[in-house]
């Protein structure tokens, strides 16, 4: 689908003429939640001592976000094709904005969960219209670089969040951290309206509603179950029952998308081996990274010493060597040369090699130094050709599910990530080993997990290209 600054006419054939600052606005406005997941942590001293704040209280102010936000990421992207990505976008903005106001001058504790939970949903927007915009702007030939740029937005927003909340709790009380979304999703709203052009799904397909409410419980269940694991076991009835009914609701909701004539998510789209391929790498590259970097915070910690300030400055240079990597567009530059197969192939090996550095070389922050540069270079180069996999596999029109089905899939492995590996951990020590042999343990299951995520999807993916190329269709 075409699109130009208005909602209707046709974009020219090199792409929109400021597609190059549009992507500025919207990478501000997909900073602006990113920061929001890991500002947090750092205030939790802060909001025990002023709000009165119970273990359960804090567990809930940062799940809250949590939970809402992926249980509504393909929700979301849906409505987003439906009834314009601008709309939602700006939409998006707005939730986010007032959100972060209640927060910051919340009262109570319950106060600000549901201010949290209000963010949740303004988050959920904004990450699948910021994607799914840069998909409809960007020619084909573009799109690498542009999903690049945006991938490397995602890795600042963590490495920067845990500094700038104690930046900000330094000088100021800890409202003052929802506070600093204000001027961002301000002035992210108003180029929004100036710049971003309006598209949609030319069709207007009718809502899938029941394929929306059954996803969002299914996709909350079963992100509850991940969280509650650690702190109720994972034998424990609330775990396994939360568990139970996340798979039952998302059997049900792919029956009922195999069944209705306009279904929010296609399974047909499971049918190209493009989109199978880069599903499968993405649910096993993000376990793998998700839960190894959960450990690595831990190693610099308990096992390096390093306070949690000093640790976040530590982890700077995995984020930093992606942006890097992303922001020049040498690895886009290096994803056009060898392919998207070879690409993630050999992005995942680096990722993998660093993991084991850090798990392997005893050599003080060196060995960790040399494994955050390995990780920071494999996720510049296969994660953004992992995306644009996803997303080229789905047809434009629904820009919006592929950007949902994309953060669904972080959210998956992620959680998916820090249950096991930390489970293994646990396993470790409570059969007598050592913290740092366990977090060992745990670095070299992650690596396993990346490599084989890697290669499966790169074979995948290397398939469908030969049916492509035969002629025969993905």
């Amino acid at each position: 689908m075409s699109i130009s600054p208005t909602a209707s006419g046709t974009a020219p054939a090199q792409g929109h003429p400021q597609r190059w600052l549009i992507l500025g606005v919207i990478c501000l406005a997909q900073l602006t939640v990113l920061l929001d997941n890991t500002v947090l942590n750092v205030a939790i001293p802060s909001l025990t001592r002023e709000l009165h704040a119970a273990t359960s209280d804090i567990q809930w102010m940062i799940n809250a976000y949590s939970l809402v936000q992926s249980g509504l990421l393909l929700t979301a992207g849906s409505a987003a094709d439906r009834y314009g990505r601008k709309k939602m976008l700006m939409a998006g903005l707005v939730l986010f904005g007032a959100g972060s106001v209640v927060a910051g001058f919340a009262g109570t504790t319950g106060q600000l969960i549901a201010a949290r939970a209000g963010m949740g949903i303004g988050g959920a927007l904004l990450i699948t219209t910021t994607l799914a915009v840069a998909m409809q702007i960007f020619v084909p030939d573009e799109q690498p670089k542009a999903i690049g740029i945006w991938s490397a937005v995602n890795a600042l927003g963590f490495a920067c969040g845990p500094l700038i909340g104690g930046f900000v709790l330094d000088h100021f009380w800890w409202g003052a951290i929802f506070l600093i979304n204000l001027p961002v999703a301000a002035t992210g709203l108003v180029a929004v309206v100036i710049l971003v052009p309006e598209s949609k799904d030319p069709r207007g397909d009718r809502p899938d509603l029941l394929g929306a409410l059954l996803s969002t419980i299914g996709m909350t269940a079963f992100v509850f179950a991940i969280i509650s694991g650690p702190g109720h076991g994972w034998t424990s009835g609330r775990v396994l029952g939360t568990a139970a009914v996340a798979v039952v609701v998302l059997s049900v909701f792919a029956w009922w998308e195999s069944r209705v004539d306009e279904p929010m998510l296609d399974p047909h789209f499971f049918r190209d081996r493009r989109f199978t391929g880069a599903v499968a790498g993405a649910v096993l590259i993000t376990f793998g990274m998700s839960g190894a970097l959960f450990l690595l915070t831990q190693h610099l910690q308990f096992v390096l010493g390093y306070g949690p300030l000093e640790a976040g400055l530590r982890i700077a240079p995995l984020a930093l060597t992606v942006v890097a990597l992303n922001f020049t567009g040498v690895a886009a530059k290096w994803s056009r040369s060898w392919g998207t197969p070879v690409s993630i192939a050999l992005g995942m090996v680096a990722m993998s090699a660093g993991l084991v550095a850090i798990a392997e070389l005893d050599t003080g922050y060196a060995g960790a130094l040399l494994g955050l540069v390995l990780i920071g270079a494999g996720c510049a180069v296969a994660n953004p050709a992992m995306a644009h996999a996803i997303m080229s596999a789905i047809p434009p029109e629904k820009a919006g599910v592929g950007a949902g089905i994309n953060g669904t899939l972080a959210e998956f492995g992620n959680g998916l990530g820090v249950a096991v590996l930390g489970a293994v951990l646990s396993s470790s020590v409570a059969s007598g080993e050592s913290l740092s042999s366990g977090l060992e343990a745990g670095q070299l299951v992650g690596a396993g997990a990346v490599l084989v995520g890697g290669f499966l999807a790169a074979g995948l993916l290397r398939r469908a290209e030969r049916v492509v190329a035969r002629g025969i269709g993905g």
